[in-house]
């Protein structure tokens, strides 16, 4: 499986942006797909999840924010970021799982929230 993530930049707070993840190779091995991210100095957190039944799971200080979704078509997984904030800059990298397993990840795509 390989995964393509795009869509990082740069965003002044309060702005918006979409990241796009599209997954090739052997996809049919994919149970969910999310996004994580990491912060200079920081350890890597969760943003969303979902699974290939559309269940949805958050970060606690991305909820209402930030919206998961998939296009099971393409095999691609969006993060539309909404409000965003300064202490949401980070590299932001999509990944997939077999049954929990998180074994494939895209590289990374900066995102930068200016004040």
């Amino acid at each position: 499986v390989q995964l393509q993530a795009s869509g990082g930049g740069l965003v002044q707070a309060g702005g918006s942006l979409r990241l796009s993840c599209a997954a090739s190779g052997s996809v049919e091995v994919i149970t969910a797909m999310a996004w994580h991210r990491q912060a200079p100095g920081n350890e890597r957190e969760l943003v969303a999840s979902i699974t290939t039944g559309g269940a949805t799971n958050y970060g606690r200080s991305m909820k209402g924010r930030f919206t998961i979704s998939r296009d099971n078509a393409k095999n691609t997984v969006y993060l539309q970021m909404n409000s965003l904030k300064p202490e949401d800059t980070g590299v932001y990298y999509c990944g997939a799982s077999n049954e929990g397993w998180w074994g494939y990840w895209g590289q990374g795509t900066q995102v930068t929230v200016s004040s």
